[in-house]
Parts: structure tokens; sequence; C-alpha cells
């Protein structure tokens, strides 16, 4: 079952949530966010996803605050944690077996020239916060691209444990059928189970017990 509100990890970050000021400590230097970088930043979530959060500089701050207010390897797994969703989503992508939807690839084909800026809202060079920006454009445009990469999930797993045969298109085409099979049987299974309980007849146990 997905999640309404799908994020890349089960931790999300807490941007619209982020303690107030004067719970945090400040962190210096101070990030110089240029307000029309700000905007244009947001523009790009919002054109990747329309219903992502809106991002000003008091939520950065906020959440830069409290990223570096965590202990360094727990930072850094947060960012971790999130560049592997980002190579998750290049690596389908780039998968022949995986045809995006054009207008998918488009959105990733932007996300992917966003984080591979190294000058863009926050430098890459700047210690431990120069990917918060990477990570939490991934995070909140994540709801764009969380169907696409469970399927991708449930397809590489197909791949791994069936050897599907044939070439890529060939071998999408055996799981999708398969998995349309394994639907219309639950499917079946339900409808049967449902006229049991219809006739009010109780069905009978799969197995006896001796």
């Amino acid at each position: 079952m997905r999640m309404p509100h799908p994020t890349p990890t089960a931790e999300p970050l807490p941007f619209e949530r982020a303690p107030p000021p004067h719970h945090l400590q400040p962190y210096e230097p101070a990030m110089a966010l240029r307000p029309a970088a700000i905007a244009a930043f947001d523009a790009l979530l919002h054109e990747l996803h329309p219903d992502a959060a809106r991002v000003d500089a008091d939520r950065l701050q906020r959440l830069a605050a409290w990223l570096a207010a965590l202990p360094p390897a727990q930072a850094r797994h947060v960012v971790d944690e999130r560049l592997r969703c980002l190579q998750e989503l290049r690596t389908m992508a780039a998968d022949p077996a995986w045809n995006c939807e054009p207008a998918l690839r488009r959105r990733l084909e932007r996300l992917f020239a966003y984080v591979d800026q190294d000058e863009d809202l926050i430098p890459d060079r700047v210690p431990l916060l120069g990917l918060l920006d990477d990570v939490l454009l991934v995070e909140l445009a994540w709801p764009a691209f969380a169907a696409e990469a469970e399927d991708y999930r449930d397809f590489c797993a197909y791949r791994r444990l069936e050897h599907p045969s044939g070439d890529a298109e060939a071998q999408r085409a055996a799981w999708a059928r398969d998995r349309l099979a394994e639907l219309a049987l639950l499917q079946h299974h339900a409808r049967v189970s449902d006229s049991h309980y219809a006739n009010g007849r109780t069905p009978e146990p799969v197995f006896r017990i001796a």
C-alpha cells in the first residue's frame, strides 16, 4: 500500500516541522541564500511536483540548522540515504528494460540537471550543507517519482529471481504479464471468498489439522 505522500526514506526531513529557531544552535557561517535562487529552486520543485511544499529562506535556514545540529555521522546518513534514492532514479532512467513515459523522463532529466550542478542554491563545496538543496529536491519531489520507483524495484526483484528470457522489452513484458496474472488470481480468490459469505456459508479451511 502506497503512502498518500510518499517520501524516499522512512524518516522524512523535518522541512515543514523543523524546530523553531530558538530551539536550535545557530549555524555559522550563515548560508547566503539569494531570493532569486530560492525562487528558481521553488519553481523547479513545483515543475517536478506541483503539490510540493513551498520553499522559502526561513524553512531552509531551519532545516540547515537542524542538520548541522546532528552528530556528524547521523547528518551524513541523512544525506546519503537520499543520494541513494537519487542513484536509484538514475539507474531506472538508464535501464534499457525500463522505458519511462516521456513526461516522467523529462522530469527526471530536470532533476538530474539540477543536482549535477556544483553551483546551485547551496554550492556543493559548502561543508556538510552543500548537498542539502539536492537532497531536499529529491525529498520534496519524490511523490512525482515514487510510483515508478516502486514498480521499478519490483521489476528488478522479478528480473533477479525469475531470470526472464529475451531482450529488454520482452523482460518487461514478462514482468507485466506475470504481475497481472497474480493480480487476477488474487481478485478471483477474493470473489470466491465473498461468494461464500454471501451464501451464508463459512469457507472451508484450506488445510485440515489431523
